[in-house]
Protein backbone atom coordinates (compact mmCIF):
# COMPACT_ATOMS: atom_id res chain seq x y z
CA UNK A 1 0.00 0.00 0.00
CA UNK A 2 1.26 3.47 -0.90
CA UNK A 3 0.23 6.96 0.16
CA UNK A 4 1.53 10.39 -0.78
CA UNK A 5 1.64 12.52 2.35
CA UNK A 6 2.12 16.28 2.45
CA UNK A 7 4.39 18.20 4.81
CA UNK A 8 2.55 19.96 7.61
CA UNK A 9 2.87 23.40 6.03
CA UNK A 10 5.40 23.27 3.14
CA UNK A 11 4.76 22.13 -0.43
CA UNK A 12 6.83 19.00 0.11
CA UNK A 13 5.76 15.38 -0.05
CA UNK A 14 6.87 11.92 0.98
CA UNK A 15 5.72 8.52 -0.21
CA UNK A 16 4.76 5.95 2.41
CA UNK A 17 5.22 2.58 0.65
CA UNK A 18 5.07 -0.27 3.15
CA UNK A 19 5.39 -2.94 0.44
CA UNK A 20 8.91 -1.76 -0.40
CA UNK A 21 10.20 -3.36 2.81
CA UNK A 22 9.79 -6.79 1.18
CA UNK A 23 12.24 -6.15 -1.66
CA UNK A 24 15.47 -8.19 -1.75
CA UNK A 25 18.65 -6.86 -0.21
CA UNK A 26 21.54 -6.07 -2.53
CA UNK A 27 24.69 -8.14 -2.76
CA UNK A 28 28.01 -6.38 -2.25
CA UNK A 29 28.09 -3.52 -4.74
CA UNK A 30 29.57 -5.33 -7.70
CA UNK A 31 32.96 -5.68 -6.05
CA UNK A 32 33.00 -9.44 -6.29
CA UNK A 33 31.94 -11.85 -8.98
CA UNK A 34 28.46 -13.29 -8.65
CA UNK A 35 26.57 -15.90 -10.57
CA UNK A 36 23.70 -15.18 -12.91
CA UNK A 37 22.05 -18.46 -11.90
CA UNK A 38 19.75 -16.77 -9.39
CA UNK A 39 19.45 -13.32 -11.00
CA UNK A 40 15.88 -12.60 -12.09
CA UNK A 41 17.04 -9.87 -14.49
CA UNK A 42 19.18 -12.20 -16.61
CA UNK A 43 18.14 -13.50 -20.00
CA UNK A 44 16.33 -16.82 -19.59
CA UNK A 45 14.72 -15.88 -16.26
CA UNK A 46 11.89 -13.79 -17.69
CA UNK A 47 9.20 -15.92 -16.03
CA UNK A 48 10.51 -14.83 -12.62
CA UNK A 49 9.54 -11.20 -13.17
CA UNK A 50 6.28 -9.44 -14.04
CA UNK A 51 5.40 -9.42 -17.73
CA UNK A 52 7.44 -6.82 -19.61
CA UNK A 53 5.70 -3.62 -20.63
CA UNK A 54 8.25 -3.08 -23.42
CA UNK A 55 10.93 -5.36 -24.89
CA UNK A 56 13.56 -4.02 -27.28
CA UNK A 57 14.78 -6.79 -29.55
CA UNK A 58 16.58 -6.55 -32.90
CA UNK A 59 15.16 -3.12 -33.71
CA UNK A 60 11.61 -3.94 -32.64
CA UNK A 61 9.61 -2.87 -29.59
CA UNK A 62 7.57 -5.82 -28.35
CA UNK A 63 5.54 -6.69 -25.27
CA UNK A 64 5.16 -9.82 -23.14
CA UNK A 65 1.84 -11.57 -22.94
CA UNK A 66 0.50 -13.50 -19.96
CA UNK A 67 1.25 -16.79 -21.66
CA UNK A 68 4.52 -15.98 -23.37
CA UNK A 69 7.69 -14.13 -22.37
CA UNK A 70 10.11 -12.77 -24.95
CA UNK A 71 13.70 -13.98 -24.61
CA UNK A 72 17.01 -12.99 -26.24
CA UNK A 73 16.18 -9.31 -25.81
CA UNK A 74 18.41 -6.25 -25.81
CA UNK A 75 16.61 -4.03 -23.26
CA UNK A 76 13.66 -5.13 -21.15
CA UNK A 77 11.25 -2.89 -19.21
CA UNK A 78 9.16 -4.40 -16.42
CA UNK A 79 6.90 -3.14 -13.62
CA UNK A 80 8.75 -2.96 -10.32
CA UNK A 81 7.75 -5.94 -8.19
CA UNK A 82 7.80 -3.73 -5.10
CA UNK A 83 6.45 -0.43 -6.46
CA UNK A 84 6.58 2.85 -4.61
CA UNK A 85 3.39 3.86 -6.43
CA UNK A 86 0.79 1.91 -8.38
CA UNK A 87 -1.95 2.71 -10.90
CA UNK A 88 -4.22 0.43 -8.86
CA UNK A 89 -3.58 2.10 -5.51
CA UNK A 90 -6.69 2.30 -3.32
CA UNK A 91 -8.12 5.56 -2.05
CA UNK A 92 -6.07 7.01 0.78
CA UNK A 93 -9.05 7.47 3.07
CA UNK A 94 -9.36 10.26 5.57
CA UNK A 95 -6.59 11.53 7.81
CA UNK A 96 -6.00 14.60 9.96
CA UNK A 97 -3.17 15.67 7.62
CA UNK A 98 -3.19 15.90 3.84
CA UNK A 99 -2.75 12.58 2.06
CA UNK A 100 -3.25 11.47 -1.54
CA UNK A 101 -3.87 8.11 -3.12
CA UNK A 102 -0.56 6.45 -3.97
CA UNK A 103 -1.25 6.61 -7.70
CA UNK A 104 1.58 6.36 -10.18
CA UNK A 105 3.84 3.93 -12.02
CA UNK A 106 7.16 2.33 -11.10
CA UNK A 107 9.18 0.60 -13.82
CA UNK A 108 12.57 -1.09 -14.04
CA UNK A 109 14.63 -0.74 -17.23
CA UNK A 110 16.96 -3.75 -17.47
CA UNK A 111 19.78 -2.32 -19.55
CA UNK A 112 21.43 -5.48 -20.82
CA UNK A 113 20.65 -9.22 -20.72
CA UNK A 114 24.14 -10.18 -19.49
CA UNK A 115 24.69 -10.30 -15.74
CA UNK A 116 28.25 -9.00 -15.81
CA UNK A 117 27.51 -6.14 -18.22
CA UNK A 118 28.59 -2.69 -17.08
CA UNK A 119 27.36 0.61 -18.43
CA UNK A 120 30.83 2.05 -18.98
CA UNK A 121 31.60 -0.89 -21.31
CA UNK A 122 28.53 -0.43 -23.54
CA UNK A 123 29.11 0.09 -27.26
CA UNK A 124 27.69 3.13 -29.06
CA UNK A 125 24.90 0.92 -30.39
CA UNK A 126 24.03 -0.34 -26.90
CA UNK A 127 24.14 3.06 -25.24
CA UNK A 128 21.98 4.61 -28.00
CA UNK A 129 19.38 1.86 -27.61
CA UNK A 130 19.29 2.41 -23.85
CA UNK A 131 18.76 6.17 -24.30
CA UNK A 132 16.01 5.48 -26.85
CA UNK A 133 14.31 3.17 -24.36
CA UNK A 134 14.58 5.84 -21.66
CA UNK A 135 13.07 8.44 -23.97
CA UNK A 136 10.24 6.09 -24.99
CA UNK A 137 9.35 5.08 -21.46
CA UNK A 138 9.46 8.62 -20.10
CA UNK A 139 7.18 9.81 -22.90
CA UNK A 140 4.83 6.87 -22.37
CA UNK A 141 4.33 7.56 -18.69
CA UNK A 142 4.34 11.33 -19.10
CA UNK A 143 1.24 10.87 -21.29
CA UNK A 144 -0.71 8.90 -18.66
CA UNK A 145 -3.66 10.63 -17.09
CA UNK A 146 -2.86 12.39 -13.82
CA UNK A 147 0.94 12.12 -14.16
CA UNK A 148 2.78 15.41 -13.61
CA UNK A 149 6.42 14.25 -13.48
CA UNK A 150 8.49 11.21 -14.43
CA UNK A 151 11.61 10.62 -12.33
CA UNK A 152 14.26 8.69 -14.27
CA UNK A 153 17.29 7.51 -12.31
CA UNK A 154 19.91 4.82 -11.77
CA UNK A 155 21.13 3.40 -8.46
CA UNK A 156 24.45 1.58 -8.70
CA UNK A 157 25.76 -0.26 -5.66
CA UNK A 158 24.19 -1.14 -2.34
CA UNK A 159 25.18 2.16 -0.70
CA UNK A 160 23.35 3.99 -3.49
CA UNK A 161 20.14 2.03 -2.93
CA UNK A 162 20.45 -0.74 -5.55
CA UNK A 163 18.71 -3.92 -4.44
CA UNK A 164 20.05 -6.07 -7.31
CA UNK A 165 23.49 -6.15 -8.93
CA UNK A 166 22.40 -6.60 -12.56
CA UNK A 167 22.69 -3.22 -14.29
CA UNK A 168 19.35 -1.44 -14.48
CA UNK A 169 17.73 1.95 -14.13
CA UNK A 170 14.27 2.92 -12.94
CA UNK A 171 11.51 5.43 -13.44
CA UNK A 172 8.72 6.49 -11.12
CA UNK A 173 5.84 8.48 -12.58
CA UNK A 174 4.14 10.66 -9.98
CA UNK A 175 0.95 12.76 -9.85
CA UNK A 176 2.68 15.93 -8.66
CA UNK A 177 5.61 18.17 -9.52
CA UNK A 178 8.52 17.69 -7.08
CA UNK A 179 8.97 20.66 -4.78
CA UNK A 180 12.67 20.83 -5.70
CA UNK A 181 11.77 21.32 -9.37
CA UNK A 182 9.10 23.87 -8.48
CA UNK A 183 11.64 25.87 -6.45
CA UNK A 184 14.17 25.65 -9.26
CA UNK A 185 11.65 26.79 -11.88
CA UNK A 186 10.62 29.70 -9.68
CA UNK A 187 14.22 30.82 -9.26
CA UNK A 188 14.86 30.50 -13.01
CA UNK A 189 11.75 32.55 -13.82
CA UNK A 190 13.21 35.49 -11.91
CA UNK A 191 16.33 35.55 -14.11
CA UNK A 192 16.67 37.28 -17.45
CA UNK A 193 18.09 34.23 -19.20
CA UNK A 194 18.63 30.50 -18.67
CA UNK A 195 21.19 29.93 -15.91
CA UNK A 196 22.17 26.53 -17.29
CA UNK A 197 23.03 28.05 -20.66
CA UNK A 198 25.28 30.46 -18.77
CA UNK A 199 26.87 27.58 -16.86
CA UNK A 200 27.66 25.83 -20.15
CA UNK A 201 29.18 29.03 -21.54
CA UNK A 202 31.22 29.82 -18.44
CA UNK A 203 32.45 26.31 -17.62
CA UNK A 204 33.61 25.22 -21.09
CA UNK A 205 37.37 25.04 -21.06
CA UNK A 206 37.72 25.66 -17.33
CA UNK A 207 39.43 23.47 -14.76
CA UNK A 208 36.02 22.02 -13.90
CA UNK A 209 35.28 20.66 -17.38
CA UNK A 210 35.61 16.89 -17.51
CA UNK A 211 34.51 16.00 -21.05
CA UNK A 212 32.72 17.35 -24.08
CA UNK A 213 31.18 15.81 -27.17
CA UNK A 214 29.02 17.05 -30.01
CA UNK A 215 25.95 17.94 -27.96
CA UNK A 216 26.92 17.72 -24.28
CA UNK A 217 29.38 19.03 -21.76
CA UNK A 218 30.36 17.15 -18.59
CA UNK A 219 31.49 19.23 -15.62
CA UNK A 220 32.24 18.98 -11.93
CA UNK A 221 29.97 21.82 -10.84
CA UNK A 222 31.33 24.81 -8.95
CA UNK A 223 28.56 24.03 -6.46
CA UNK A 224 29.39 20.38 -5.75
CA UNK A 225 27.61 18.90 -2.76
CA UNK A 226 29.54 15.62 -2.82
CA UNK A 227 33.05 14.58 -3.95
CA UNK A 228 33.21 13.75 -7.68
CA UNK A 229 29.71 15.03 -8.40
CA UNK A 230 29.21 15.67 -12.12
CA UNK A 231 26.59 17.39 -14.25
CA UNK A 232 25.79 16.60 -17.89
CA UNK A 233 24.38 19.62 -19.75
CA UNK A 234 23.28 19.89 -23.38
CA UNK A 235 25.25 22.64 -25.08
CA UNK A 236 22.07 23.88 -26.76
CA UNK A 237 18.97 24.74 -24.77
CA UNK A 238 16.50 21.83 -24.66
CA UNK A 239 13.98 21.02 -21.95
CA UNK A 240 13.01 17.34 -22.19
CA UNK A 241 14.04 13.96 -23.60
CA UNK A 242 11.06 14.10 -25.98
CA UNK A 243 12.91 16.85 -27.90
CA UNK A 244 16.04 14.71 -28.43
CA UNK A 245 16.84 13.24 -31.83
CA UNK A 246 18.96 10.10 -32.08
CA UNK A 247 22.21 12.04 -32.47
CA UNK A 248 21.52 13.93 -29.23
CA UNK A 249 20.58 10.68 -27.49
CA UNK A 250 23.89 9.13 -28.52
CA UNK A 251 25.77 12.17 -27.20
CA UNK A 252 23.87 11.94 -23.92
CA UNK A 253 24.58 8.22 -23.59
CA UNK A 254 28.24 8.78 -24.45
CA UNK A 255 28.48 11.47 -21.76
CA UNK A 256 26.91 9.23 -19.12
CA UNK A 257 29.15 6.34 -20.15
CA UNK A 258 32.22 8.57 -19.89
CA UNK A 259 31.26 9.81 -16.42
CA UNK A 260 30.68 6.28 -15.12
CA UNK A 261 33.94 5.09 -16.71
CA UNK A 262 35.97 7.85 -15.09
CA UNK A 263 34.38 7.22 -11.69
CA UNK A 264 35.05 3.49 -11.87
CA UNK A 265 38.64 4.03 -12.97
CA UNK A 266 39.32 6.58 -10.25
CA UNK A 267 37.57 4.77 -7.39
CA UNK A 268 36.70 1.20 -8.47
CA UNK A 269 33.25 -0.05 -7.48
CA UNK A 270 32.17 3.35 -6.17
CA UNK A 271 28.42 3.47 -5.60
CA UNK A 272 26.54 6.29 -7.30
CA UNK A 273 23.17 7.63 -8.35
CA UNK A 274 22.44 9.52 -11.52
CA UNK A 275 19.22 11.43 -12.04
CA UNK A 276 17.54 13.05 -15.04
CA UNK A 277 16.05 16.52 -14.53
CA UNK A 278 13.56 17.68 -17.15
CA UNK A 279 10.20 19.44 -17.50
CA UNK A 280 8.06 18.48 -20.47
CA UNK A 281 5.80 21.50 -20.98
CA UNK A 282 8.16 24.26 -19.90
CA UNK A 283 10.50 25.28 -22.71
CA UNK A 284 12.42 27.57 -20.36
CA UNK A 285 13.77 24.60 -18.41
CA UNK A 286 17.21 23.24 -19.33
CA UNK A 287 17.50 19.43 -19.33
CA UNK A 288 20.34 18.05 -17.23
CA UNK A 289 21.63 14.83 -15.71
CA UNK A 290 23.47 14.79 -12.38
CA UNK A 291 25.62 11.96 -11.10
CA UNK A 292 26.18 11.85 -7.35
CA UNK A 293 28.74 9.34 -6.04
CA UNK A 294 28.10 7.97 -2.56
CA UNK A 295 31.29 8.78 -0.69
CA UNK A 296 29.85 9.65 2.71
CA UNK A 297 26.61 9.73 4.66
CA UNK A 298 24.67 12.94 5.18
CA UNK A 299 24.94 13.65 8.90
CA UNK A 300 23.21 15.96 11.33
CA UNK A 301 24.55 19.24 9.95
CA UNK A 302 23.52 18.43 6.38
CA UNK A 303 20.08 17.24 7.43
CA UNK A 304 19.61 20.21 9.71
CA UNK A 305 20.69 22.89 7.23
CA UNK A 306 20.67 21.26 3.76
CA UNK A 307 24.21 22.64 3.48
CA UNK A 308 26.56 19.88 2.40
CA UNK A 309 30.22 19.60 3.38
CA UNK A 310 32.35 18.42 0.45
CA UNK A 311 35.91 17.36 1.29
CA UNK A 312 37.08 17.23 -2.36
CA UNK A 313 36.91 20.53 -4.28
CA UNK A 314 35.51 20.03 -7.81
CA UNK A 315 38.75 21.31 -9.34
CA UNK A 316 40.70 18.61 -7.47
CA UNK A 317 38.10 16.00 -8.40
CA UNK A 318 38.60 16.76 -12.09
CA UNK A 319 42.36 16.36 -11.68
CA UNK A 320 41.81 12.93 -10.17
CA UNK A 321 39.27 11.90 -12.80
CA UNK A 322 41.49 12.93 -15.72
CA UNK A 323 44.81 11.91 -14.21
CA UNK A 324 45.32 8.96 -16.57
CA UNK A 325 43.71 10.60 -19.62
CA UNK A 326 46.81 12.63 -20.53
Amino acid sequence: MSEIRKHYFLDEYCIIASGRSKRPSAPKACAEESSSASCVFCNGHESQTPAATAVYKKGQILKDTDGERITDWDVRCIPNLYPALSPDAPDAGHMVFEVKRGYGFHEVIIENPLHQSRLHLFSDEQVLLLMKACRDRVMHYQSQEGIKYVSLFKNWGKKAGASLEHTHSQLIAIPLMPSSVVKEKKAMAELESCPYCKIVERERGTERQVYENRHFILIAPYYSRTPYEMWMLPRQHVNHLSAFNDDMLLSLGDCIRKAVYLLDRTIPELAYNYMFFQVEHDLSYHFNVRIAPVTSIAAGFEKNTEIYINSVPPETAVEHLLEKEL
